[in-house]
């Protein structure tokens, strides 16, 4: 039986970054194994997202839903070594990149994972393995809060939070599609938001964000919060149109109280939705040919494969700018499963 290297995890004691350890000798997985639709991808660079650990360290969800050990890990890049004998449209050797979805059997920070056809796309040649991975989850969140919002070129859009993963890629992606773009983020990383193509930048440090946004009216058709800022919804008609819609990324108990709470006790006066990524790969692609075109260029932080934890302590501290990544150990063995 093939063995690989896999970061893995069989319970949480103080948090996912110190549970994990370095399997040397876990199995890998086999063409046998596969499904139609499915692919084996020897991963070049996986990236960390928060819901790797939050997802674990929910206790009911980590005793119902996942079964260990267990690798983290949803986004990557990688090269095709097997696939599933009636499926074509990839070939073997070529490198693709993606998100697998939230608790799949297999993670990314493992020299090789399974893969469903419709979590990847083919990596645009030019493009660097560590952007494409880089580009998984945050990405495709941020480019469906922008479709879902119906933002177009000429719309103005306010994200706020524009200095994380998912916010980097937000201002450069409303960007490519002609929106004008304001967003907040602290003093540190003024200059790099507005060198990501922002038209107007808050700093919430030096300014209250809702007041500097109810100066300018009723004048944004999209406000896109990857932070989820107290107040802000709830005074967004302050700032929004009346057509205007308000995303909240990603779900949370503040986010599902501003989805429930009636207006008339002191809820928000816009349409509003909580962005659930959906990996497709007609999305991928879009990004990808962004990606190749320059019209956005991730900003990423890589740790080497030996420094998974504390790669995943960064992301925790809240204070990581753009992505982080973890450059995977090539295997010593080629795989043909």
């Amino acid at each position: 039986m093939a063995i690989i290297e896999a970061w893995q995890y069989t319970d949480i004691s103080g948090g996912l970054e110190k549970s994990l350890v370095l399997n040397t000798s876990a199995p890998a997985p086999s063409k046998a194994s596969l499904s139609q639709g499915q692919i084996l991808v020897e991963v070049i660079s996986a990236a960390l997202n928060p819901a790797d650990y939050k997802l674990p360290e929910v206790s009911l969800i980590r005793k119902l839903m996942i079964k260990t050990p267990a690798t983290p890990g949803f986004d990557f890049c990688g090269r095709v070594v097997s696939m599933h004998d009636s499926d074509q449209g990839l070939h073997v050797g070529e490198l693709v990149f993606g998100a697998l979805s939230p608790l799949s059997k297999y993670g990314t920070l493992s020299q090789l994972t399974v893969v469903s056809i419709s979590e990847c796309t083919p990596l645009p040649s030019g493009v660097d393995p560590h952007h494409a991975a880089a580009a998984g989850t945050s990405a495709l969140t941020a480019y469906q809060s922008l479709l879902q919002g119906n933002a177009k070129e000429g719309s103005r859009v306010f994200i706020n939070g524009g200095s994380g993963g998912t916010g980097t890629f937000g201002i450069q992606l409303a960007k490519a599609i002609g929106a004008y773009v304001t967003t907040s983020c602290s003093t540190a990383n003024v200059e790099l938001c507005r060198q990501l193509g922002a038209d107007s930048v808050l700093d919430y440090r030096q300014v209250d964000v809702i007041s500097e946004l109810e100066k300018g009216g009723q004048v944004f058709d999209l406000a896109v919060d990857n932070v989820g800022s107290p107040g802000l919804y709830e005074k967004c008609h302050l700032f929004l149109k009346p057509g205007g819609k308000f995303m909240q990324v990603h779900f949370s108990l503040s986010a599902i109280r501003r989805w429930l709470q009636p207006t008339c006790l002191g809820g928000g006066r816009r349409p509003f939705s909580i962005i659930g990524v959906k990996t497709k790969s007609e999305d991928l692609a879009q990004i990808g040919r962004w990606l190749k075109e320059g019209k956005v260029k991730p900003i990423v932080e890589i740790f080497e494969w030996e420094e998974v934890p504390k790669a995943y302590a960064k992301v925790k501290s809240g204070h990581a700018v753009g992505k982080i990544l973890v450059r995977v150990r090539k295997p010593l063995q080629s795989y043909s499963l």
